[in-house]
């Protein structure tokens, strides 16, 4: 049977506008309103359920005002570009973002779940049916409340939490419970090594204080008895030392192992640093403290399949932004 030129090219056509539809279907990341953040959202909640039940993973809506307040965008600017919740939210779960100011599809979403318009940031974190996982996120505005939520929608669907979103929780958990200590030693480099492995410990720095080489700890005093950090210091031959006005950062031995690595071209949060370097330094795998964009930097750099810069002793936030720059 002869095939009808013209219906080819109609399928061609569907084919075509199916294609460019699905290319579309997510924002950019680096051409979105403030109030969007960092995230790459999808903006069609029937194709967001339907990817949630074919990946298996819950789907975080956010109900966002665009444009929107000062709240809305310092919501966007805080939470929703810290770059491991972010990386948490696209690796993770579904993310919808459905503006509660539009008409629509975006008002008819709104309805059914019966959210109120021009509001402040919400987030639902719901399953490939719509229903919800985890109480809806209303009037808590910061990191830590979005992220106990995520926390709390993944293990109610078993899912493993990666190690880079657990070492996120702790800095999030840890931001009003930090705690410093110096300890002096015969090399620094040996210090951070040893300290920076002990848990509760979020970052070291090493340094020089009285004519010896030291390094300041800082740890989350809820998560760290000072006495049995001590005793393992001093089980390492490190000794507790008071600090005074000469102490100094030795800034070119800071993080000894991870500056002599490839893992210096990537961007880092500060506990990523002190986790990575001190397993460097024990000849351990430092790439499970990374994300699954970090591990495909990593991998292009290993491959030397990008430019190299420096990123680690950057902000974190800025080297992050600046390497996704680049693979635009």
């Amino acid at each position: 049977m002869k095939k009808n030129p013209y219906t080819l090219i109609g399928v061609f056509v569907l084919c075509f506008t199916f294609l460019n539809s699905t290319a579309q279907e997510r924002t950019n990341a680096l051409q979105q309103d403030v109030e969007l953040g960092k995230v790459s959202w999808y903006r069609d909640y029937d194709a967001a359920t339907a990817l949630s039940k074919k990946e298996n993973k819950p789907v975080l809506i956010l109900f966002q005002e665009v444009p929107g307040c000062a709240t809305c965008r310092n919501y966007g600017n805080n939470v929703l570009s810290n770059p491991l919740l972010v990386e948490a939210i696209e690796d993770l779960f579904i993310p919808l973002v459905i503006h509660n100011n539009k008409g629509g599809k975006d008002r008819q979403i709104l309805n059914q779940f019966k959210e109120p318009s021009w509001n402040n940031p919400v987030v639902r974190i719901v399953d490939a049916n719509g229903a919800n996982l985890t109480p809806r996120v209303a009037g808590n505005y910061s990191a830590k409340g979005l992220y106990n939520a995520m926390r709390d929608a993944l293990n109610k669907t078993y899912t493993e939490i990666p190690e880079y979103m657990n070492l996120l929780g702790k800095e999030l958990t840890a931001v009003h419970s930090t705690k410093e200590k110096y300890y002096s030693m015969y090399c620094f480099w040996t210090g951070e090594k040893q300290l920076g492995a002990s848990e509760g410990v979020l970052n070291t720095e090493a340094g020089f204080m009285k004519g010896r080489e030291v390094v300041k700890v800082t740890y989350d005093d809820r998560k760290v008895d000072i006495k049995e950090l001590d005793s393992y210091a001093k089980r390492n031959n490190f000794t507790p030392i008071a600090q005074d006005n000469s102490y100094r950062p030795a800034s070119s031995d800071e993080d000894y192992y991870l500056r002599h690595t490839v893992y210096k071209y990537l961007p880092l949060s500060n506990l990523q640093k002190t986790k990575i370097n001190s397993a460097l330094g024990k000849r351990k795998n430092a790439s499970i403290y990374l994300s699954p964009r970090q591990r495909t930097w990593l991998q292009e750099i290993q491959a030397n399949k990008v430019k190299k810069e420096i990123l680690f002793d950057q902000s974190f936030a800025l080297a992050w932004e600046k390497k996704l720059q680049t693979e635009g």
